[in-house]
């Protein structure tokens, strides 16, 4: 009875033992190099982990990482020189606000409001430091608060808080919505916000556990996030600290080896084998030695100047290349992390700023849609209630109502060139004045009104205006976009006979 039973399940059971083994066999047979173990990579992926990204970035590894880049940055001219460049590039001399609704007079009773508001609370010099922050720290806070001392109608202002400043609490620890001092709701939306009311860090007085709980509509938390559903961010030039500590010792290692090189430096030895017939001397004794003056040895003894045998001659190439691949993790190019363009040409550090302009421009998208319109939407919630501040027809704006940023253009390496640029895609139709405005940073409506004003006071005076207007024939100078603009033609010209 029973064999009869087995035989039945064995039965059975053997297909699906086989179709396992097909599975097994077809998932070695379809491996991957890199995901195998061997004893040539063990070392090299030893630390790979599979953690969350929030548990990734603890509070403990963003601290660490947040101490060591500030550390790198305040003692690393290259790290500081890279984190403000980026911070003055991003965010320049701040952004404009231009609005966009049907009503042109009210538009300009807006701009001018938040634009005199924008400079009161030194709105440019506090996204810089946020910009910066962000590189360096991995997030920048802004608190939005109340300030009656603004000299502006509008008493809405902006209190940077840095990071050690937003964590959890012992009591909240165990709250699987709250991570590090930030509460979330079911969907993963911020709730509020845990802001300390001293810095850790502050040596003036005891620290305590007070805390303020920020709404989440009243803090500005600038960060990137690199994997769905980090919290927190985590310094930008993280993959380059290495890379920066490397460079400085380097420098260090090359200076001392031009100092040994250039003292008269040497040790006294001898060929005699041990007691033999030289004289007993004092081991790892130092002997003071008189500029041009002769020296007399022990008997049995010589002497011998120590020679630096490091090749400083590559120590330009090594830092070269070092600077590159601390630039690569915040999209810009050597020229600009070494403030050095002399190894380019012109068509080189046109295509190295290609990328480092896109990743600009895409950095400012992000700000303007995060965070300056959510400071739009607040000054404008509190701009409505003062009577007489904004026109009757705008009392009802809210943050979706039409406008755009502007921010400052890039200069061009080549103003004639980009000039004759700009006149052929006017005179073909392909741009717009506001177009070729706004990538100067600058609102189309208000530059063509300073230049009729201009040109008016010319015709008043007798002077004589050269036509505003562009011309339709378009230039015989090829332009950047053109192909017959090649390598060859911006080649430096060489001055050597």
């Amino acid at each position: 009875m029973f064999e009869w039973l087995k035989g039945i399940f064995a039965a059975r059971r053997a297909p699906a033992l086989t179709a396992t083994w097909q599975q097994s066999a077809r998932f070695l047979r379809a491996r991957y190099d890199a995901a195998l173990t061997t004893d040539a990579n063990r070392r090299h992926w030893g630390f790979a982990d599979g953690l969350s990204v929030n548990s990734a970035n603890s509070p403990d590894v963003r601290r660490i990482l947040r101490n060591r880049a500030r550390y790198e940055v305040a003692n690393n001219s290259y790290a500081k020189g890279i984190v403000l460049t980026l911070a003055n590039d991003v965010i320049g001399t701040g952004p404009r606000l231009q609005m966009l609704t049907d009503d042109a007079e009210a538009n300009r009773r807006v701009e001018s409001e938040f634009g005199r508001w924008a400079k009161a609370v030194r709105l440019a010099e506090k996204l810089r430091t946020m910009r910066m922050a962000r590189t360096q720290d991995g997030e920048a806070f802004a608190i939005l608060i109340n300030n009656p001392r603004l000299p502006t109608p509008v008493q809405l202002d902006l209190r940077l808080v840095e990071a050690d400043q937003v964590t959890s609490l012992n009591m909240l620890v165990s709250d699987w919505n709250v991570v590090d001092g930030i509460r979330h709701d079911e969907q993963g939306n911020p709730v509020e916000y845990f802001v300390l009311k001293r810095h850790p860090g502050d040596v003036r007085g005891g620290w305590t556990l007070d805390y303020d709980a920020i709404p989440a509509e009243s803090m500005i938390h600038l960060y990137r996030a690199d994997r769905p559903g980090q919290a927190r961010g985590i310094p930008e030039i993280t993959p380059a600290l290495p890379l920066f500590a490397m460079l400085r010792d380097y420098s260090l290692a090359t200076l001392d080896t031009a100092k040994a090189a250039a003292y008269y430096a040497g040790i006294i030895y001898t060929d005699s084998p041990a007691n033999g017939e030289s004289d007993s001397v004092e081991p790892m004794d130092a002997v003071e030695l008189d500029r041009n003056m002769l020296l007399t040895m022990p008997g049995g003894w010589k002497m011998s100047q120590l020679h630096a045998e490091q090749p400083t001659t590559v120590y330009s190439d090594f830092k070269k290349e070092i600077l590159n691949e601390i630039s690569r993790c915040l999209n810009v190019p050597y020229n600009v992390a070494a403030a050095n363009s002399s190894s380019y040409n012109y068509a080189s550090g046109r295509m190295d700023h290609q990328v480092y302009f896109k990743a600009i421009r895409i950095d400012q998208a992000s700000i303007a849609v995060n965070q300056l319109d959510r400071i739009l939407s607040a000054w404008l919630d509190e701009a409505v209630l003062i009577e007489g501040l904004l026109p009757q027809s705008l009392r009802t704006l809210d943050a979706d109502c039409p406008h755009q940023w502007f921010w400052d253009g890039q200069d061009h390496v080549d103003p004639q060139k980009e000039a004759d640029a700009q006149a052929t895609r006017l005179a073909n139709n392909t741009t717009t004045l506001a177009d070729e405005y706004a990538r100067r940073g600058q609102d189309w409506e208000v530059q063509l009104r300073q230049r009729a004003s201009e040109l008016a006071l010319m015709r008043e005076l007798g002077l004589a205006p050269a036509d505003a207007a562009p011309q339709g024939t378009p230039p015989s100078r090829a332009t950047d976009d053109s192909p017959e603009n090649s390598d060859a033609d911006l080649e430096p010209v060489s001055t050597d006979d």
